[in-house]
Order: C-alpha cells, then sequence, then structure tokens
C-alpha cells in the first residue's frame, strides 16, 4: 500500500508510483470523488473533454436545441418530471 502524508497547510505529495501509474504530472488535474460515505477515488483529469465524442455510439435520434429548451421547460412546469 501506497501512503502519503498530509501537511499543516492540507497538501499531501503524490508518490512517484501513483504519478506514474496516473501519467499525471507538474500541472494536472486531478478529481476526488465520493464512491461511499467517508471514501473517495482519486482520477486524473488529464485527458480532454473531446476524447469522450464517439463515447456511447451514434445518437438513435438527433434533438435539437428547441426540443431540448422544450422538455426542460415542461419538466421545470411539471415539477421536475417532464415526459421523454
Amino acid at each position: 500500500m501506497t501512503t502519503a502524508t498530509l501537511s499543516s497547510k492540507g497538501q499531501i505529495t503524490i508518490p512517484a508510483a501513483v504519478r506514474e501509474a496516473l501519467q499525471v504530472g507538474t500541472g494536472d488535474r486531478v478529481e476526488f470523488v465520493e464512491v461511499a460515505p467517508g471514501r473517495y477515488e482519486f482520477i486524473a483529469a488529464t485527458r480532454p473533454v473531446t476524447e469522450l465524442k464517439g463515447m456511447f455510439g451514434k445518437a438513435a435520434k438527433r434533438v435539437s436545441i428547441e426540443e431540448m429548451n422544450a422538455v426542460i421547460a415542461a419538466s421545470g412546469a411539471a415539477g421536475g418530471t417532464a415526459a421523454r
């Protein structure tokens, strides 16, 4: 198990083995995601958002901005439950 110590300023140094495994370096962003009460995952946020393109395949139906806005408006008017 790899450990790190919290400084008086609330900072930690990420051990070299962890930095290498996550492929993170100086200036890279990381996220702490709560997966259960008191339990977090440490995730490298270094990939550009453009890499998400195509992650879920082609959309079954194209939806226009106007259609999205109409559903959002209907959801607000219905108290948060719009038909899809």
